[in-house]
């Protein structure tokens, strides 16, 4: 996968005159298909940056990898985007506020597959866009609330 597919950050309008930061990465047409990413997706969903981060390194899925460097291109991001408005942004603040996979181009390969009553099916590469926003604004408690539980259900 090639660098260029990553965007820069996207100001959000929300944050006018705010000091809390928020930035996007995304990666467009990447090859895996957007079930497969969505299922480690939400793995890292209203996570801390630290602890997505750790995750996704050890997860067993073709898709961890690419979503680790869409993850990092959006710290980078955060942090590009404080340096230009002169606004101190520390990485361990950071949290993933969102994140989804949407449905790419799907190309239909040269190759067949036998299908019931004589018939063929032409192979299909899903492609998705992935992308990640991460925060450095105060989460809802509910997330919060979550990410306790999940600590206490694991000890």
């Amino acid at each position: 996968m090639k660098i260029g597919k990553f965007s820069s950050f996207i100001p959000h309008p929300s944050n006018a005159g705010s000091r809390n930061m928020e930035a996007i990465a995304r990666a467009k047409n990447v090859k895996v298909s957007s079930q497969k990413a969505k299922l480690v997706m939400d793995l890292i969903r209203g996570r801390m940056y630290s602890e997505a981060r750790d995750i996704l390194k050890f997860t067993n899925k073709r898709a961890a990898g690419l979503i680790y460097k869409v993850l990092e291109s959006a710290r980078d991001n955060a942090e590009k985007k404080a340096q230009a408005e002169n606004v101190a942004v520390d990485v361990d603040e950071l949290w993933v506020k969102a994140c989804y996979a949407h449905t790419g181009t799907t190309k239909f390969r040269r190759r067949v597959r036998p299908a019931p009553m004589g018939r063929a099916y032409r192979e299909r590469r899903h492609y998705s866009h992935l992308t990640v926003v991460v925060s450095s604004e105060k989460r809802r408690s509910s997330v919060v609330a979550r990410g306790k539980s999940d600590r206490a259900a694991a000890s």
